[in-house]
């Protein structure tokens, strides 16, 4: 059945309909609590371009945290998985640019520097599409370097959820819960960085974004999603 609906044209659309309905109600249904750090807020309020860190495992209920009147462009995969979640994005009213944080990253950064040039922020899951989960890929810190834009990472969680049994252990949040976003200082890349100084930059980012997922964890007592085993493999910086 699902083979079926990937290859459906007419069923796609249907189910990134049915998946954005989804979303959008339990999103509603939640109450969500907010915090924002005042460098972070200070940010927003210039309603300038940023780039919007999450991991893949939180990608379902992101637009709850997100002020659709903001242009904002998510990166999704060019795999029809990909594309049945980009339909689904699309119909909750926002932009989606096919590429990865893993693979084919020139085409993906360029795309990205598009929509940053533009006065659009972006939303990359660093670890999509398909992993390691919570390991981070340069290509934000590429892309918030040449952009001259901050990084802001961000993670949530629900007090009732269930976590699926995908690579990522994807959340979904139960409705009526209570649910929270933690938000991340701004972090700026300096223009001239090196590629040393940009493979630092990458640690300390994924450092910092499972940091706030830890967090998001413990304010509800679950038990914690831990990333996958570093493999020390060399994540080759995209070409510029």
């Amino acid at each position: 059945m699902w083979n079926y609906i990937r290859k459906s044209e007419r069923w796609q659309r249907i189910a990134s309909w049915t998946i954005a309905s989804l979303i959008r109600f339990l999103d509603l249904s939640i109450k969500w609590k907010m915090v924002v750090p005042p460098a972070t807020q200070r940010i927003f309020k210039l309603e300038k371009p940023i780039i919007l860190l999450f991991w893949h495992n939180r990608i379902l209920s992101m637009p709850a945290g997100w002020d659709v009147s903001r242009p904002i462009t998510l990166l999704r995969s060019a795999h029809r998985d990909g594309l049945l979640i980009g339909r689904a994005i699309s119909f909750l009213g926002y932009k989606t640019v096919a590429g990865s944080s893993n693979r084919g990253g020139a085409t993906s950064l360029r795309k990205l520097l598009k929509e940053l040039k533009n006065g659009t922020s972006i939303g990359i899951t660093p670890d999509g599409p398909r992993g390691p989960r919570m390991r981070m890929t340069p290509g934000a810190i590429v892309a918030a370097r040449l952009g001259g834009v901050p990084i802001i990472p961000v993670a949530w969680n629900t007090k009732h959820r269930k976590l699926l049994g995908t690579w990522d252990k994807m959340i979904l949040a139960r409705p009526f819960s209570k649910g929270i976003f933690i938000y991340g200082e701004p972090i700026e890349i300096p223009k001239k960085s090196t590629n040393e100084e940009v493979e630092a930059y990458r640690i300390d980012v994924e450092k910092k974004l499972n940091e706030l997922s830890r967090e998001t964890e413990e304010e509800y007592g679950h038990s914690i999603i831990e990333p996958a085993p570093s493999d020390h493999r060399n994540f080759r910086t995209p070409k510029e």
